[in-house]
């Protein structure tokens, strides 16, 4: 080959790598991309795992194990407006993140977007050994091969609750649990649905904030103040150098069909399809204003997986009936596993690729 011909063939080849290069960047989260404002579209290459072969879903997100027998809802992926997702890739996840430590911290909804990582990862290669143990409120979940340790850390609130001689104390300008937090790689938080919990299934019976103590308080302003501690943890206490930072969005409920445009549906209870439009008719939850308030005051990096407009669309995602209390209970809290958070760690593993 002639050095005109090796010129030529370099020059094509660079070509190809720059379109590869921008086509990538087109795909994951190119800067304006918006990857929180789309829609939901049928995909028949979804879901991403058969979620009967994940022999560790918890019994409230194995829908179709509990006999749920519509599984559309597990078809449709979530398509943004102004770029596309990179489709998810568990192996090569599972080879950038060798030797890392990533936790999931908060209520019931971090241990449902936990269960789905761990799902779609174990889905990838299936014959690869894990362990899975608890120690208190941590439960890890290790690829060994990869020495990847998959953590959860079960607080519900973020600040801490103490047990005092006046009884439980919910103590919104505490954080000392924060030490389970350190030396992580990634830290994914998430904090709302405990927050307006009362009577027998609330765990504190005084709230604190400085030298106050007292039975009660309006709610939202409890969890404001609780995100404020928060914040003032990872700016003072974290290294973000070290260690990156997300905060899951608020995880919507379906009791209020009027809320989605259904009046006569009392819950989530029978819904088979999403919304297929880019807004939810009720809009969004006030709490999300409070969260994102929180968040911009804090001086260090968190990113915000700002999933409540996706997640709301689907009133169709949740277990409804097919969940841990069958038919006495419709949960329109938590989510089917295969669903809706396999989508909220497809954007974190965008997120993660950057």
């Amino acid at each position: 080959m002639s050095s005109r011909d090796n010129a030529i063939s370099y020059g094509s080849a660079l070509v190809l790598s720059l379109l590869l290069l921008l086509l990538l960047l087109h795909d994951h989260e190119a800067e304006g991309c918006d990857m929180f404002t789309g829609r939901w579209v049928k995909d028949a290459s979804y879901p991403l795992y058969d979620s009967s072969t994940c022999p560790f879903i918890r019994r409230e997100f194995a829908c179709q194990r509990n006999g749920r027998p519509d599984l559309d809802f597990s078809t449709f992926r979530w398509q943004p407006l102004s770029c596309k997702l990179a489709r998810f890739n568990g192996v090569e996840f599972l080879e950038r993140n060798k030797g890392k430590k990533i936790m999931f911290v908060g209520d019931s909804l971090s241990l449902n977007q936990w269960q789905s990582l761990t799902c779609m990862l174990h889905s990838s290669v299936p014959n690869s050994s894990y362990t899975l143990t608890t120690r208190g409120s941590i439960s890890t979940f290790t690829f060994q091969e990869y020495g990847l340790e998959l953590k959860l850390d079960r607080n519900v609130y973020l600040v801490d609750t103490v047990r005092e001689k006046i009884g439980r104390v919910l103590k919104l300008d505490s954080i000392n649990d924060g030490k389970n937090w350190l030396g992580m790689d990634t830290l994914i938080f998430n904090t709302w649905h405990w927050w307006s919990r009362r009577g027998p299934s609330q765990p504190w019976d005084w709230i604190q904030v400085g030298n106050n103590v007292t039975k009660d308080m309006n709610r939202v302003a409890a969890f404001e103040i609780a995100l404020g501690t928060w914040g003032k943890w990872v700016d003072t206490v974290l290294d973000t150098k070290k260690t990156r930072v997300f905060f899951q969005g608020i995880s919507p409920s379906h009791y209020k069909g009027a809320s989605w445009g259904e009046p006569a549906a009392k819950s989530c209870v029978g819904q088979k399809e999403p919304l297929l439009g880019t807004n939810y008719p009720g809009g969004l939850p006030a709490e999300v204003g409070v969260l994102k308030r929180a968040l911009g005051k804090i001086s260090k990096p968190v990113t915000l997986l700002d999933i409540t407009l996706l997640s709301l669309l689907r009133k169709d995602g949740h277990p409804s009936i097919y969940g841990l209390g069958g038919q006495n209970s419709g949960d329109c809290s938590h989510w089917c596993l295969s669903g809706v958070p396999d989508t909220w760690n497809e954007i974190l593993y965008n997120y993660m690729a950057e």
